[in-house]
């Protein structure tokens, strides 16, 4: 909290003083005159979906423990695409200073609306696209993707792993290349099975898409779905599974494993913090374990000691920088070397990934 201190001075003016136990990236607001931050968010899902709509949900309360937000509001499970457009301007009419847009499908209906209201402070998830008014934010998922996917290859003893993927999209594809990569970093003869659900949350289907999995032979299955139905196919069939989004254990206390997870509170009081004081300007932000947006939720006891020591040793190596799981060589799914040696994929190529990794098993729809 700011104090405030009177202060001899020729004038005798009144000048402030600033408590040294301050964080940096949440200043108090002002006695008079500050700006408060009145926050939106549009969710893609529900905020009990206990995936990516609750990750964000627990950033969004955490953001508002800063004296200077005003109590935010949020609209849950809104459609990607035109109708979001509505949604957005619908946070503008009443009064958001801010709003964040928390799905790839939100990103030309966010640059539409913020295109008409100057003033306003918008950012996109895991978009490509900015504006003066408008920034980008997404987490390098693929680092605990990587390591997620040396506990896989470790565990299986069909060496077939299932994937159950929402949309083909890069941010998908490259968090299936990158656990793959992991698998095969420990495990060559492992294979990753893809099976597509074109939904980021449908329990039914994704429990099916789980199901088809197991039935094929995989005995460990990792998703990149928003419900926890595939945690709970693992579990009613006796297979391991890796979660995603945050640490679902308790749909799967036998079966899991453990979860790439995400901690949205750092962006958003960065971000709020940002515009009440007025330094804010659009970027692109892209963290990574380094920063912690991303990490690995807990390892389960199930877990070997030896392999536990190996996770923990590939993750000091990617928050150092002397491992980057897209390093070359690297083959594709026919086998033709696609990386060479020495070369690390840039992240303009990593943002438009659109092919497989050798050991993908499966297509990437149109």
């Amino acid at each position: 909290m700011k104090k405030f201190c009177a202060a001899l001075a020729i004038l005798a003016l009144l000048t402030a003083c600033t408590s040294n136990d301050q964080k940096p990236t949440e200043p108090a607001a002002e006695a008079s005159g500050a700006k408060q931050i009145k926050a939106g968010f549009v969710y893609v899902g529900p905020v009990g979906d206990a995936g990516w709509t609750w990750s964000h949900d627990q950033g969004r309360v955490a953001m508002e423990k800063a004296d200077y937000v005003t109590p935010s509001t949020f609209i849950e499970s809104v459609p990607e695409g035109a109708e979001s457009a509505r949604v957005i301007n619908g946070l503008v009419q009443k009064g958001h200073n801010l709003i964040f847009t928390t799905s790839f499908g939100y990103m030309d209906a966010t640059l539409d609306v913020a295109s008409k209201n100057k003033d306003v402070v918008f950012m996109h998830c895991s978009g490509y696209k900015s504006a003066e008014n408008v920034g980008t934010y997404f987490g390098r998922m693929y680092e605990p993707r990587y390591l997620s996917g040396i506990i896989a290859g470790k565990m299986t003893k069909t060496n077939s792993i299932g994937y159950v993927a929402a949309f083909p999209i890069p941010e998908v594809i490259r968090g299936i290349n990158a656990f793959t990569l992991g698998v095969r970093s420990v495990n060559p003869q492992a294979k990753v099975k893809v099976v597509w659900t074109q939904t980021w949350f449908d329990p039914g289907i994704e429990r099916d898409a789980a199901d088809s999995l197991l039935d094929v032979g995989a005995d460990v299955l990792t998703m990149h779905q928003d419900a926890p139905a595939t945690l709970q196919a693992a579990e009613a069939r006796g297979a391991y599974v890796i979660g995603y989004n945050s640490d679902t254990r308790k749909f799967a206390p036998n079966a899991f494993l453990t979860a790439p997870i995400w901690n949205w509170a750092s962006i958003y009081t960065k971000t709020a913090a940002e515009v009440q004081n007025g330094t804010w300007k659009t970027s692109q932000i892209w963290w990574g374990m380094k920063e912690e947006l991303v990490q690995l939720a807990p390892l389960s006891d199930r877990v070997p000691t030896a392999v536990r020591q190996l996770v923990e040793e590939k993750r000091k190596a990617i928050v150092a920088g002397s491992l980057h799981p897209f390093s070359g060589p690297l083959k594709d799914q026919t086998g033709k070397e696609t990386v060479a040696a020495g070369v690390t994929l840039d992240d303009g190529a990593l943002l438009g990934m659109n092919w497989f990794v050798e050991g993908v098993q499966g297509t990437i729809p149109k």
